[in-house]
């Protein structure tokens, strides 16, 4: 029966995986299909890139692969009353899913150790891989009637293209001198394109050139541009294009990411900001004792506690000063409001920065978790649905999946973004989804415990 079990799971869910990590795959190249077109990268590198990319998409890719996996399964042995013939034997529907659970119960192990291991390595590793590709400039394709920049310290363009690879009517504007006090234009009527080496090859024939040196006369002081014209009929210029190799980003520059700590090091940092938030309001709390204060009543009133405000028997020191000095001790005490209203802003505006990146290093915190215990409610849910539906298959099991995925995606979404306005504390936000589905799970559990069929069975006539 073990046997039986995870041979009717395991099946599912190993085609189900790389089927959803495709499909995601996928909609991550539409996304940054403009950043890897045209820029002539190596088949390894856009491998390396895919790879981490779906390392980073396996937070959506299992839990839909194991919900779609318990549906099937489940569903294929009811249709064939395997499932039926089990509960004839004696045996519970609990007892039944034993060996599943032991099995998710790994997978769920596999699933945290992942989120804490190989996903902080491969965010970094994408992070990284994907600012390179995005800085890389576009592969040599020289258009016609189009100034070509690609290539560092030239500027290249093309009359005519010829399908043998003959060229018309160039220009070439050669301004590498980092000083700017060189200036080299060639124009060819026609010449040839090649790549030697990892350079440009450029053979002209029947051109001119011109080249302007700027030098400053030192008796005068004067700047003169010399200008030297040639013509040729036959060049060859040869042209680097190190400027267009692929570069690797340093990875260290994405290290301190929350998205590429484990962990240990998300609750460190978490706790660290959470000491500086509260040092911080101590810290206004203090200033505003210090600076604010309750000054007499110098308006000619004064009222003692509980008592009616009456006028005062003494003039106010403040009237008996002259209107300059009046006008002047208004924009000083203007002035200071301001100040303290300013300091007041800022020292707000920094805890509130604090609380978000708090916040973002609690969601991932959570979310690591969420994948492993995530995973195990589907589970349930996709089970108790597949039994009580009885039908196997890929259609119904794979629209019933897609629904209740859909809600439990949804549901994280909003919940994770309620958590970054702060509208919900971290916790609650980002194990929305997940207590919403576990009363799902647990009446669907009950509901097939107990043969409590109150839904109806696919193909039951």
């Amino acid at each position: 029966m073990t046997r039986l079990m995870l041979r009717a799971f395991l099946g599912p869910f190993a085609v189900t995986l790389p089927v959803a990590l495709f499909i995601l795959d996928m909609q991550f190249l539409w996304v940054y299909a403009d950043d890897l077109i045209g820029k002539g990268l190596d088949l390894w590198v856009v491998f390396k890139l895919m790879v981490y990319a779906s390392a980073r998409l396996v937070n959506l890719a299992l839990p839909l692969a194991v919900l779609v996996a318990s549906i099937m399964a489940l569903g294929n042995l009811a249709e064939r009353s395997e499932l039926t013939a089990m509960k004839a034997a004696g045996m519970s529907f609990l007892r039944i899913l034993r060996p599943l659970v032991l099995c998710m119960t790994l997978i769920c192990s596999g699933a945290l150790w992942f989120s804490n291991t190989g996903w902080p390595a491969a965010n970094m590793r994408f992070r990284a891989l994907l600012y390179s590709v995005t800085k890389q400039k576009p592969a040599l394709n020289v258009r016609e009637g189009v100034f070509y920049n690609g290539i560092e310290g030239f500027s290249i363009r093309v009359g005519t293209k010829h399908p043998d690879g003959n060229l018309d009517d160039i220009l070439i504007h050669d301004h590498r001198d980092p000083q700017g006090q060189s200036v080299l234009v060639v124009h060819a009527e026609h010449g040839r394109m090649s790549q030697d080496r990892g350079d440009l090859l450029l053979e002209l024939e029947d051109g001119v050139s011109y080249e302007e040196h700027q030098e400053t006369l030192s008796h005068t002081k004067e700047r003169v541009h010399p200008h030297i014209q040639s013509r040729f009929e036959r060049q060859s210029l040869r042209i680097p294009l190190h400027s267009l190799d692929f570069s690797m980003a340093n990875e260290d520059l994405f290290r301190r990411s929350y998205e590429r700590m484990n962990l240990a090091e998300l609750a460190h940092y978490s706790d660290s900001l959470q000491e500086g938030i509260v040092r911080e309001r101590g810290d206004l709390v203090a200033y505003g004792k210090r600076n604010v204060q309750w000054l007499a009543d110098t308006t000619g009133w004064y009222a003692s506690a509980g008592a009616t405000p009456q006028a005062s028997p003494r003039t106010p020191w403040f009237s008996a000063l002259p209107s300059v000095s009046r006008g002047r001790l208004f924009d000083k005490a203007r002035e200071a409001s301001r100040n303290h209203i300013r300091s007041l802003e800022n020292a707000i505006s920094n805890m509130e920065g604090k609380q978000l990146r708090q916040h973002r290093h609690d969601i991932e915190w959570h979310r690591k978790y969420i994948l492993a215990l995530g995973c195990m409610v589907l589970f349930l849910v996709g089970s108790s649905l597949g039994a009580l539906v009885g039908r196997g298959g890929l259609g119904a099991p794979t629209l019933i999946a897609l629904g209740v995925f859909l809600l439990y995606y949804s549901l994280s979404m909003l919940g994770e973004q309620l958590v970054k306005v702060g509208t919900l504390v971290p916790w609650f936000g980002m194990w929305l989804s997940t207590l919403t589905l576990l009363p799902l799970a647990l009446a669907l559990m009950w509901s097939t415990t107990h043969e409590r069929r109150w839904l109806p069975q696919w193909g039951s006539k």
